[in-house]
């Protein structure tokens, strides 16, 4: 809308003995008026344009961020035969002009794949288009009220029995036993990956997100990086990282690198890299409570375009006020208040280089974040 300001002229004298110097005197303060009128209405054009094409690009900015998003039908594809969901409770006090946060019990999947294709992610060590796997799963339990959560890592190696799982073409996947975790994702995508965990814990995954190699490195770049602790020194080929025991601010590339970290520490299992990766999920959310995005548009934008280009979640969550809203209802939950946990395991009766679920201790910690 244009803001129109108008001044009101005032005429000078026109007749008579009116007309000497007190007729100048008033012919000047009409022009002087006008003039004043005319600078107040081109301002207020100005102003009012500013506004316009300030409220356009806001809405530019949020389409673009929106659209960034890729999403997946999960819950569409899987039906019914799933877990039961957990209640979700609304936070109290809300107004009908402000929705109600949830405040609910949640639990998400996340997923870290080494490669949705393209040549940034291969050369951060992904593999290739053809061959994409999930390279970390994380289970993230919110717990009711949202001031703690529980995060959960599932060590790719483990064998599980994989369930048939549905494919876009209306086809199925084989049903297998005693495979690769990770190899879930792999045949089926994300559906066959919330599948396996939901088969594998018997806990309902209200939500899926995604990351790839590159976002997750532009990710941590956007923040300006994250310290961490290393307790024993690095030195791994295969991730390109090495590092000696200390503290270090890792730029995006060396924070994946310790992310994928797994044969220059301890003996090289998958168990160790799980220890590394919990450390620095606790290093990103401190990074991120102590950054003031706020305080710089330009920055919250940044990081804002970076998460929302790097992520496939469910279509739960595939738009920016989904997305803004879980964040808000985490807004009372602290770094310290994290827990993070490995599925117990222990090596495979037939392959001393793969686990299986160490029960009934891995199901009595499933069976505790319902």
């Amino acid at each position: 809308m244009f803001l129109l300001v108008r001044g009101h002229e005032k005429s000078g004298g026109t007749g008579g003995s009116g007309t000497g110097d007190d007729g100048d005197e008033a012919g000047g303060a009409g022009i002087r008026t006008g003039r004043r009128a005319k600078a107040l209405k081109i301002t207020g054009l100005t102003l009012a344009g500013l506004l316009v094409l300030g409220a356009g690009a806001a809405g530019w900015v949020y389409w673009q961020l929106n659209d960034n998003i890729n999403s997946v039908d999960i819950d569409n594809a899987l039906g019914d035969d799933r877990p039961a969901k957990a209640a979700v409770t609304p936070s109290p006090g809300a107004s009908a002009t402000a929705p109600p946060l949830p405040t609910g019990s949640l639990n998400i999947l996340v997923l870290g794949s080494d490669s949705r294709s393209g040549e940034e992610n291969q050369a951060l060590g992904g593999g290739d288009s053809g061959g994409a796997r999930s390279d970390t799963a994380m289970v993230v339990h919110l717990d009711a009220g949202r001031t703690a959560a529980t995060v959960v890592s599932i060590p790719r190696d483990t064998l599980v029995d994989r369930p048939s799982c549905p494919l876009e073409d209306g086809e199925s996947t084989r049903p297998a036993s005693g495979v690769m975790f990770n190899s879930a994702y792999e045949v089926g995508g994300p559906v066959c990956a919330v599948k396996t965990v939901e088969s594998l814990t018997d806990v309902r995954m209200d939500h899926y997100i995604e990351i790839d190699f590159s976002g997750f490195a532009r990710l941590v770049d956007a923040l300006g990086g994250v310290t961490v602790t290393t307790e024993e020194d690095i030195d791994d080929d295969r991730s390109h990282l090495t590092l000696e025991a200390g503290t270090h601010h890792l730029d995006g590339t060396d924070a994946l690198a310790l992310a994928r970290t797994r044969y220059g520490i301890g003996d090289g299992g998958d168990l160790g890299r799980i220890g590394l990766q919990h450390r620095l999920v606790k290093a990103l959310l401190e990074q991120i409570a102590d950054e003031d995005l706020l305080a710089s548009p330009t920055r919250l934008y940044r990081v804002a375009d970076t998460v929302t280009g790097s992520l496939t979640t469910d279509t739960g969550l595939d738009s920016l006020g989904e997305l803004t809203r879980l964040a808000q209802s985490l807004r009372d939950l602290p770094s310290d208040s994290v827990t993070t946990l490995t599925m117990p395991v222990v090596p495979a009766p037939w392959d001393r280089n793969r686990v299986v679920a160490d029960e009934p201790e891995a199901g009595e910690l499933w069976s505790s974040l319902k």
